[in-house]
């Protein structure tokens, strides 16, 4: 992460107790990647201290290489077949009762990484009261992969559109704005009782009307939960940050959301894709 002197609002302090040490050792143990680590997320410390981690499958390689991530990307590994029950293992171990699941991008996989990901589910997707978020990359869009995945009834199908169309180009180069979207919709299409969710940061030069169009294509394919972030400069050669966003704008950006019809949003500068994932899910499925 970039080095410097964050305002108040982004100072945060990290507890390294019994439980984060524990946790960090279960998944180490079973050789299991979790997003939480591969991105340095600012909130890592206070999950695996609530012994809760999002487990990333598929390596720690991604393919593709946007702007924004500080997930390595390059030559990929080849999948690992005990990871679904490596993983099953994990979530019994933690005692976990909501899982997400995400993934590098592996667009070098003939199926685009959806097999493993319906191996996974399968595998854990009958642990007594577990429910389960998958948090998953585009697909290339692939009508089959995301059905195959789909099919199966995680509880909710999360799929972050991360920034405002115009910035694309820039921070997400290989990644289609309106094929994100139309994932979206086609996971509504296959089952509409599959909550849906995605996100998006702040801070890369979007403006605030931008912000509120996304959310609104969002709520025209019925997406039910958004989380909204800071964007932090993870090094020199990443995105550059333009502004850091008051707290009072994220509570702005919620209101809007509320008011725009999603179910359940988060708004904050600490917010990331998975942060709070079991609340905000329950308070989906109340409304």
């Amino acid at each position: 992460m970039v080095t410097k002197n964050y305002p108040d609002w982004l100072k945060k302090r990290i507890n390294l107790d019994d439980t984060y040490q524990e946790t960090e050792k279960i998944l180490k143990d079973l050789n299991i990647n979790t997003v939480c680590q591969a991105a340095f997320c600012p909130n890592m410390g206070e999950c695996f201290s609530s012994g809760v981690a999002t487990f990333m499958i598929l390596g720690n390689i991604c393919t593709r290489n946007c702007r924004f991530c500080d997930i390595k990307n390059g030559d990929t590994e080849k999948v690992d077949t005990k990871e679904p029950e490596n993983i099953k293992k994990a979530i019994k171990h933690l005692n976990l009762d909501h899982v997400v699941i995400t993934s590098v991008t592996r667009d070098d996989l003939e199926d685009n990484g959806s097999k493993q990901f319906a191996a996974v589910l399968s595998a854990i997707k009958n642990i007594k009261a577990v429910t389960v978020e998958l948090l998953t990359p585009d697909f290339k869009g692939n009508y089959k992969d995301i059905e195959r995945v789909v099919n199966l009834g995680p509880d909710v199908y999360n799929h972050n559109i991360e920034t405002v169309p115009r910035l694309y180009s820039k921070i997400r180069p290989q990644a289609e704005y309106n094929r994100s979207i139309g994932l979206l919709k086609t996971v509504k299409e296959i089952n509409s009782d599959i909550v849906t969710k995605s996100g998006i940061m702040l801070g890369l030069g979007e403006k605030k009307e931008e912000v509120i169009d996304v959310m609104k294509d969002l709520r025209k394919v019925n997406c039910d939960i958004i989380t909204i972030g800071q964007y932090l400069q993870p090094s020199l050669e990443h995105a550059e940050l333009k502004e850091y966003i008051r707290p009072e704008k994220f509570q702005e950006f919620k209101e809007i959301a509320l008011d725009l019809g999603f179910k359940a949003a988060a708004s904050n500068p600490f917010v990331r894709s998975s942060y709070k994932a079991k609340e905000l899910y329950f308070k989906s499925i109340k409304k």
